[in-house]
């Protein structure tokens, strides 16, 4: 998938804006009663699940490696001049590892384009601040159909929730939980498909 060729029509999908909308809403409630100074948002694309949050949080970094996505993103960022956001490009001169320390790191359909998992969660473990939050949103375990238009996908088929909290625990994270947050409903001819999506989050310790 070319999320650079994707970056301008992106925010154009209501399904994409109530997704990411959901999602924020799920995170407002989830870290309510904590003091939330500086978060992260891991492959934040145009940035649809911070726009819904750059009120309620001090400062958000938004880190994503497509350039094309980081383009529009900061178009919205200067034209709501929202100085609170600030731009992460993440490549190899500027590793996840590198963007700081943070109260709380979200991310949403992310992390099944993530080949190597147990480095990304070994970064999480790093650069969140003890008691901080780690919360994910992503697909459960699928047939593989969910990326059958994209024929250069080789990412993850979705997940077993179970077994990331496993790999996550083991880097530093406790009282993990796991709830169902919406679906994905995709249309193949006369076939429509339901894709569910999990919300796996918990804290450092």
């Amino acid at each position: 998938m070319s999320f650079d060729l994707k970056a301008r029509t992106w925010d154009s999908d209501p399904e994409k804006r109530n997704r990411a909308s959901l999602f924020a809403v799920e995170i407002t409630g989830i870290t309510a009663g904590s003091i939330i100074n500086k978060a992260l948002e891991f492959g934040c694309g145009t940035g649809l699940v911070s726009f819904n949050l750059k009120d309620k949080i001090r400062d958000i970094v938004l880190a994503d490696n497509s350039r094309g996505m980081l383009e529009v993103l900061n178009e919205k960022i200067n034209s709501a001049g929202a100085s609170n956001m600030t731009i992460y490009h993440l490549n190899e001169s500027n590793p996840l590892i590198s963007a700081g320390t943070f109260d709380l790191v979200y991310t949403l359909l992310a992390i099944h384009h993530v080949k190597d998992l147990d480095r990304l969660f070994y970064d999480f473990g790093r650069i969140i601040n003890p008691g901080g939050w780690l919360i994910i949103g992503d697909l459960y375990t699928e047939d593989g159909s969910f990326h059958i238009n994209d024929p250069d996908f080789d990412g993850h088929r979705g997940f077993d929730p179970e077994d990331l909290k496993r790999r996550i625990i083991a880097e530093g994270f406790e009282n993990l939980s796991i709830r169902t947050l919406d679906s994905i409903k995709k249309v193949t001819g006369s076939l429509v498909k339901e894709y569910p999506l999990f919300v796996l989050y918990g804290r450092k310790h």
